[in-house]
């Protein structure tokens, strides 16, 4: 009975952080088919109806349910999901045609992952436009007020992020499901006025109006795909309620909600063309216009929370992959280690969204700048795992090839026709993408090359240990224990050498703490430390590997007492404990290995960095910091 309850717990957490994004797509796509704003947009005619309704079904049929669910979701890194998973699992266990080929897979990878972030605006945008633009179905004569109402609820959004998801996060699962209830209710209303639309579930539909209209149905293909935004969603919150729950949801409420809607909607069109221009909305009796409004912009709210979400972690996992530097983050739950806040991704986020929001200014022109980040990330995403499927998991390639040629056919073909919408705004996501990429692979290149030179300027930690054995007269002990937080295990902290060249003085226990941040989401606390005396066993001087999962908070004083239960020279202090950081002040300069406008992003980007004191959760009071200056 607890089983049955837990699994169904996580199914109704699911649907309300999970399915979000792609539960709110019938709000727009079909609108966003047929609307005469679009130079390619469809004419409505019974054959085209049935071609495109055919299409989506079959879409969602090929990206979402065998793509991900099926197949994609079996590629978990320790259970977690998402495109960065991808990454690790590549990193992690190497790539079998070398160097440049786990270069190449993991700037693809990167690549798809910069897309999402043009994801992360757009989402917000269009499904919170869409939702209020039914008022338009109300009362048309308020229609000036869609913009100005969506402005306020997406700066109400974004202000609450600080305050975390835990509290509302529980209304999201009921409310989700009240959301798809309802639009499945919905689409069986139309179904039933009109049942021959049910003849569009069947392939020979969508491949007559594919290959028999060729020109209309490509470009078409820019608007269905809408359908499938937020498929990523599925693959990437798998770590927070597993492939099950996940699973099941989809296939017997959002799958089947989904396509009853649009279906519904090919109904109600066509009974009557002129409904083309707000088919969701006026799928429902006109008493129910005020609640649905309402609904939606709850459901397109959740939408929006999830993708929001979605970034923070993104941003998470990539800084501690080394893509990007130390952020400020906020953890907002003390129960649950996902739900993080990232301030400067926040602010940034609402400025970008106001801006689309504010330039496009409806749903239906937002679409087409839509479809280019999502069929970008899908296609990176499938690369990569069939990569994993041949490489990894050993499949043979007469079994990898057709099934990954079937797909990224498909997944190629709403690419390509995503992109002759380029001048209608599909370019902002792109430019997005290639900036984020741009940053991403500009600090992890550059990180490299400060680090080379800042080993240098620390030395060998074998050379100091052993200089400080050898000091003539024997340094002064001061009582308490120093923790010099150290970037690993060959060179020595430059707080430590400062210490000892100009107060002359060394702590009774000294603690050289190196932070390793593994390509696994978490590390069990049985495997936290590593613990090694330095050659020397009664020097009252150590190192201590600390090893995180890329999903673990980076929190030092926890270690400490992990390493007073485990045996060392000496117990440590209790009292009298402090923290020594190195900081680097990067200069621009001219040494090799980085043009110059790189150098520009990169010393751009590192001031983003956070207070490292802050990011390892330091006490101040207790914490000194030195700096020294490296030019690049």
């Amino acid at each position: 009975m607890k089983r049955s309850t837990a699994r169904g717990a996580l199914e109704l957490g699911a649907l309300g952080v999970v399915f979000g994004d792609i539960g709110t797509s019938p709000l727009y796509t079909v609108q966003t088919v047929f609307s005469p704003s679009d130079p390619h947009h469809v004419h409505v005619s019974s054959q085209s109806v049935y071609g495109v309704i055919s299409l989506i079904f079959w879409a969602v049929i090929a990206i979402v349910t065998v793509t991900y669910v099926l197949l994609v979701m079996r590629a978990d890194n320790d259970g977690e999901g998402g495109i960065m998973a991808l990454i690790t699992l590549i990193r992690r266990r190497g790539a079998p045609g070398g160097r440049r080929t786990a270069i190449f897979l993991a700037l693809l990878g990167v690549f798809g992952a910069s897309l999402f972030f043009g994801d992360s605006m757009i989402t917000p945008a269009i499904s919170v436009l869409s939702a209020i633009s039914g008022v338009e179905v109300v009362t048309p004569s308020v229609a000036d007020l869609v913009v100005p109402i969506t402005a306020v609820v997406i700066i109400g959004l974004f202000a609450l992020q600080r305050f975390g998801s835990s509290v509302v996060g529980r209304l999201f699962g009921p409310v989700m499901a009240l959301w798809f209830t309802v639009i499945g209710a919905l689409g069986i209303r139309g179904v039933v006025s009109n049942p021959s639309i049910l003849k569009a579930l069947s392939p020979t539909y969508a491949a007559t109006f594919l290959f028999g209209h060729f020109g209309t149905a490509f470009f078409s293909l820019a608007a269905v795909v809408l359908a499938v935004t937020g498929a990523e969603a599925l693959y990437a919150d798998m770590g927070h309620f597993g492939r099950g729950p996940i699973t099941r949801s989809w296939l017997f409420l959002v799958f089947p909600a989904c396509i009853l809607n649009y279906l519904g909607q090919g109904a109600l069109v066509l009974a009557d063309p002129a409904k083309v221009s707000n088919p969701f909305y006026l799928l429902a009796p006109h008493w129910a216009l005020i609640p649905m409004v309402i609904l939606a912009a709850a459901a397109t709210v959740i939408a929006s929370q999830a993708v929001i979400s979605g970034a923070f972690s993104l941003t998470q996992q990539a800084a501690q992959l080394g893509y990007l530097p130390r952020l400020r983050i906020e953890h907002t739950s003390e129960t649950r280690i996902g739900q993080i806040y990232v301030p400067w991704v926040n602010w940034a986020l609402l400025v970008a969204v106001l801006a689309l929001v504010f330039t496009f200014r409806s749903s239906t022109a937002l679409a087409y700048a839509y479809g280019v980040a999502v069929t970008g990330t899908i296609t990176c995403t499938t690369l990569l795992f069939f990569y994993i499927v041949h490489e990894q998991w050993k499949k043979p390639l007469w079994l990898v090839l057709p099934s990954a040629g079937v797909l990224l056919t498909i997944d190629l073909l709403f690419f390509a026709a995503n992109l002759t919408k380029l001048p209608h705004g599909a370019w902002l996501p792109l430019v997005v993408g290639i900036a984020v990429f741009i940053v991403l692979t500009t600090w992890q290149k550059g990180r490299l090359l400060v680090s080379k030179q800042r080993a240098l300027d620390e030395g060998s930690l074998h050379d100091t240990i052993e200089s400080l054995h050898n000091c003539q007269p024997p340094l002064y002990r001061a009582p308490g224990t120093g923790i010099f937080l150290n970037r690993g295990k060959t060179t020595a902290p430059l707080a430590l050498r400062a210490n000892v060249e100009h107060n002359h003085v060394l702590h009774d226990h000294v603690v050289i703490l190196e932070i390793k941040t593994l390509p696994v989401p978490h590390v069990a606390e049985a495997e936290r430390l590593e613990i090694d005396d330095l050659g020397y066993k009664d020097d009252r001087i150590f190192h201590v590997s600390a090893r995180f999962g890329y999903m673990d908070t980076q929190s030092v004083p926890p270690l400490l007492e992990l390493i007073r239960r485990t045996p060392t020279e000496a117990p440590l202090c209790d009292d009298d404990i402090s923290y020594f950081l190195s900081t680097i002040e990067i200069r621009r300069g001219k040494a090799p290995g980085m043009s110059q406008w790189r150098k520009y992003i990169f010393i751009a980007t590192a001031r983003l960095t956070a207070d490292a004191a802050e990011y390892f959760q330091l006490p101040r009071d207790s914490t000194v910091i030195m700096g020294s200056r490296i030019e690049l």
